[in-house]
């Protein structure tokens, strides 16, 4: 806590974000670690396909959402506290954003009938496309504001009617069998509705045909770049440095598998996140908007980023329960014999 104390502390006293050297030994450095645990988890912690618990998953966030937190601490050893602060800004705003996408996959994954055994893998191929669609979209996005300044604006603005949009849009009703990408697929490419194992393609009479879990990796992509167009420019209103955004999208995005398994199957309990995700969009399309005018600080940003978040699960969490409680009472009170079946 006190380290954060510092980093907050000492960002405060910047105006403005943070230009940084970024030498290529440090991009040398960032890839190789985000490789390296892409390695371990696919052929070390799941290279047998298996049935995520409950209990491995929670361990798995938990140590996924660490080394995305440690990594403040080499970004302030390299860059100093002001870069640090931004870094950890921009991974929990990229880390809330995410939550969404994962309700998303279930979806698609019930909508597809995967077995769990299954799901991990085709999640892995998904998360290690979205890293270099992140990549294309932050190098451009940073260009595009180097250039135009009025891009802020506009990201600003797309950022205020995705919030407003996020309030009226219930993802419970998303046909993944509408999707344009779906379409495509089963246009372009000769599929079977079959399983061949962990294989995104297969061979039957002769032919090779995509199996299902090809059109799950396209659909998840899918949802990826819709996802990217809201939380990339998000992003960029805590930071402009492409290092500070690639390294908070990467290390948010790399933990998704393991929130799936622990989350996917919570989204009754989470009736509020929605509209807390709302306002942290709204937040920073605001924080975009009026950059040129007033800069509101790091530790601001961090600040009404993790209030609204704790207090949309945490409310969302009481709202469930006492939803849980009443149908309990329910449920007992038409149990009881009521005084006239007594008195026969």
């Amino acid at each position: 806590m006190q380290m954060f104390a510092a980093l907050l502390a000492e960002s405060e006293g910047r105006e403005n974000l943070v230009d940084l050297d970024v030498a290529p030994w440090q991009w040398i450095t960032l890839l190789v670690i985000i490789s390296v645990m892409l390695l371990v988890d696919l052929l070390v912690v799941h290279k047998e396909a298996h049935e995520v618990e409950t209990k491995e998953a929670a361990i798995e966030s938990i140590v996924w959402i660490s080394c995305g937190i440690a990594f403040t601490g080499v970004v302030a050893w390299w860059f100093g506290a002001a870069a640090s602060g931004e870094y950890i800004s921009g991974f929990l705003i990229e880390k809330s954003l995410s939550i969404d996408n994962v309700f998303v996959w279930a979806l698609i994954m019930g909508y597809f009938s995967v077995p769990l055994k299954y799901q991990h893998r085709v999640l892995f191929w998904g998360i290690f496309g979205a890293l270099a669609l992140r990549a294309v979209f932050i190098f451009a996005g940073v260009a595009l504001i180097e250039r135009f300044e009025w891009v802020l604006y506009l990201f600003g603005a797309f950022l205020l009617y995705t919030a407003a949009k996020l309030v009226f849009t219930d993802n419970d009703h998303i046909d993944p069998g509408e999707s344009k990408f779906l379409k495509v697929v089963h246009r372009f490419v000769p599929s079977t509705d079959e399983f061949d194992g962990q294989k995104l393609f297969t061979m039957k009479n002769g032919k090779r045909l995509a199996t299902p879990l090809f059109a799950v990796l396209v659909l998840i992509e899918g949802t990826d770049v819709i996802f990217a167009v809201d939380s990339v420019p998000a992003v960029l209103a805590v930071s402009n440095e492409q290092f500070i955004v690639f390294a908070s999208n990467a290390f948010a995005i790399l933990g998704l598998r393991a929130l799936y398994f622990l989350l996917a199957d919570m989204h009754n309990r989470f009736a509020f996140l929605q509209q807390g995700l709302a306002i942290i969009l709204a937040f920073v399309g605001v924080k975009m908007i009026i950059a040129e005018w007033y800069h509101i600080p790091t530790w601001l940003s961090l600040t009404v980023i993790a209030i609204v978040l704790t207090a949309s699960i945490g409310i969302s969490l009481k709202f469930t329960r006492m939803q849980e409680d009443s149908a309990t009472a329910g449920r007992a009170f038409d149990a009881t014999p009521s005084d006239s079946t007594v008195d026969d």
